[in-house]
């Protein structure tokens, strides 16, 4: 039993597939221009051009980034802000609410040592979310098990304070002993974990879209009286998708969401 750290890593996001790479290359179809910059746009970038385009032109979907790629990607924003037309028509259809197209890309993370009071708020967002969380059930806590029992996650504010932090260190021995001992006395886990806190630690792999995650952010961010715990995690997905795709970040701030 140990008091656990926050742990977020990308596992997977939308990358565009051989056989759309294939297919963009085919016969020599690209324009020169359309190469030179496709080394400047993402995976992410192309899928929204297409879900984005495929609403309203008569391309079709594998054709769009081909024959509109170049207006798209090689020409610089013409609303005066930052990027290139394909940033320019993700902010107009972001601010006309059509985030629909933005469902399409989607990224799933490796997520280690929150709270199961984190995951009780992270698990009301549903809609375009995912999860696989580890069982309480079936991964024994106790001393002696595999686990060395269970890790617990320190609040911040509980942290501040050395008598609160002595007395919270002591609720989680009792705890850990109250479960050892209604395991050695037959009770099985799925049975005794009533008795372990919020604050025990959980690992959950999760998955969701761009659109989601923008709202989970606009909610659970930093500065709308969200716990301090899912803050921290609000801003390490929003690293790690930006750290992907970058343009990606504009949609976070405060406007667009």
């Amino acid at each position: 039993m140990a008091e656990t750290q926050m742990g977020v890593c990308l596992l997977a996001h939308t990358q565009l597939s051989m056989e759309f790479i294939e297919q963009l290359f085919k016969d020599d179809a690209i324009p020169s221009d359309l190469l030179e910059s496709m080394a400047e746009y993402t995976s992410g970038q192309a899928a929204a051009l297409t879900a984005i385009r495929s609403c309203y032109s008569p391309n079709k979907p594998s054709e769009i980034v081909a024959k509109e790629g170049e207006r798209y990607f090689g020409s610089k924003a013409t609303d005066g802000k930052a990027g290139t037309e394909t940033d320019r028509l993700i902010r107009l259809i972001v601010a006309s609410g059509h985030t629909s197209t933005l469902e399409h890309l989607t990224f799933t993370f490796a997520i280690e040592g929150v709270s199961r009071a984190l995951l009780a708020q992270l698990t009301r967002h549903r809609v375009g979310f995912s999860f696989s969380v580890q069982s309480q059930r079936y991964v024994r806590m106790g001393t002696s098990d595999k686990t060395g029992g269970f890790d617990y996650v320190l609040p911040e504010s509980i942290k501040e304070k050395p008598a609160g932090k002595a007395f919270f260190e002591t609720a989680m021995r009792d705890a850990q002993e109250h479960y050892d001992v209604l395991r050695e006395i037959g009770i099985p886990p799925e049975d005794a974990r009533a008795v372990l806190p919020n604050a025990a630690a959980c690992n959950l792999v999760l998955t969701a879209n761009l659109r989601s995650l923008l709202d989970f952010y606009s909610k659970r961010r930093k500065g709308m009286g969200a716990q301090h715990e899912i803050t921290v995690l609000a801003e390490r997905l929003k690293s790690a998708v930006v750290g992907v795709e970058p343009w990606a970040e504009q949609l976070f701030e405060k406007g667009y969401v």
